[in-house]
């Protein structure tokens, strides 16, 4: 029987809490980034994500994602309530800390997943429907998805995919999600970036990085040299990330603005998440630079190309970033850095790099698919939308009766 382990307890529960400081964080980061009638409904979204996630979890979530097996791709519901879940480490997962730590450890990627999504729908979309999407999306998409990744006998962990952080379930599967439903919530009437107050979205974009090393060391489950490494890929990945974006803004728009930075840190945050243990620092700044780079380029020419309303760019930051993250982990990732890992193509594996391809691809098809039945049963119910009154008074007092700015309606 593993033997409970002091350090590894403390390391990870103290990364749970810098996960859900990430809630907060996006908060933020989205709010500024809104118009200023507009911050109070795009807060509540992350906060709500929050809520009602800490309890679906408890109630069906957990069970679904990382329960005993069904088939390879879902848990059953034997651990529906958390029965039978308790201090006993489990081996599957996490030897040496709690069965219960781990849960909750979970949780907090589960709420930053739903939240992220609310970003490609701001300024539109009616709450309660908001509520319904996350409760569902949650059951029907994140858990699922999350079981093939990381259950115990799910088929993409099966398949050989390499995973640390959450690249499928978390950032590819919310960028896609959030294009989707943007696409079906329709644009909004003013589709264009008016930031009310950036130093706002920069403080949660600093709110986000530092919870990011939660996020990606937190994985390793341990206080080991994996988490250190996670920890160090992470900064670096960021910081490439912020550089390229720059670069690429300076290079087309002449100037390099604040948002940009924050925004490549973000994008370079994404792109690593999914190798943050399995990849070397160095190879952290490649990954790190090109996921800047595809993420500026996919919001500032494929987004206006294309004519989709992606209002805070869900898809074009942690899509774009996350699926690039995928096969960048399977090009770099080293058995040297990570033995319970595999080599990448670098070494001469191309089967790890055609296995991810794969996970991609399925990932994207059925948060794809998945996503818009929901959001088409859901709209032969109730209204997805905001009316255009209230859009146009905006979503914080025609929806949630208070003003961020008295006196204040821009």
């Amino acid at each position: 029987m593993e033997l409970l382990n002091g350090a590894d307890m403390g390391f990870v529960i103290i990364s749970a809490a810098l996960v859900m400081l990430m809630v907060p964080g996006l908060a933020l980061f989205y709010g500024g980034m809104v118009k200023s009638k507009n911050v109070l409904s795009i807060t509540v979204h992350s906060y709500a994500a929050l809520v009602i996630i800490s309890l679906q979890w408890i109630f069906i979530g957990y069970t679904l994602a990382f329960g005993p097996d069904v088939k390879g791709v879902i848990g059953g519901l034997d651990w529906s309530f958390l029965k039978g879940i308790g201090m006993a480490p489990n081996a599957d997962y996490a030897g040496t800390i709690p069965h219960l730590e781990f849960v909750v450890f979970q949780l907090m990627f589960s709420a930053i997943t739903a939240a992220v999504i609310s970003g490609s729908v701001a300024e539109r979309m009616n709450f309660p429907a908001f509520i319904i999407l996350i409760i569902l999306w949650s059951t029907f998409v994140y858990d699922p998805i999350s079981h093939w990744v990381w259950g115990a006998n799910g088929w993409l962990r099966n398949l050989g995919v390499l995973d640390f952080a959450g690249g499928n379930p978390v950032e590819i599967n919310s960028g896609v999600s959030g294009l989707v439903a943007a696409i079906v919530v329709g644009k909004r009437k003013r589709a264009i970036p008016e930031p009310h107050h950036i130093p706002m979205a920069i403080l949660g974009g600093g709110l986000l990085w530092f919870g990011w090393f939660g996020f990606n060391a937190g994985s390793a489950l341990a206080m080991n040299y994996v988490a250190v490494n996670a920890f160090f890929t992470t900064n670096t990945s960021a910081a490439a990330g912020a550089v390229a974006w720059v670069l690429c803004e300076w290079l087309l728009y002449k100037k390099p603005t604040a948002l940009g930075t924050v925004s490549g840190a973000i994008a370079g945050l994404v792109a690593i998440t999914q190798g943050a243990g399995f990849v070397s620092p160095i190879s952290a700044v490649l990954i790190g630079a090109v996921g800047g780079a595809l993420s500026f380029f996919a919001i500032a020419i494929l987004k206006r190309k294309l004519g989709y309303d992606d209002a805070l760019d869900a898809f074009g930051c942690h899509g774009v970033a996350g699926i690039w993250g995928s096969i960048a982990t399977a090009i770099f990732a080293s058995k040297a850095i990570n033995p319970a890992g595999s080599d990448g193509l670098i070494y001469g594996n191309f089967a790890l790099l055609k296995a991810h391809l794969i996970s991609t691809c399925a990932t994207a098809l059925y948060a794809a698919v998945a996503t818009f039945v929901i959001l088409k049963v859901m709209s032969l119910v109730m209204g997805l939308r905001a009316t255009s009154e209230q859009e146009a008074e905006g979503l914080d007092i025609s929806l949630h009766g208070e003003e961020a700015y008295s006196g204040l309606n821009m």
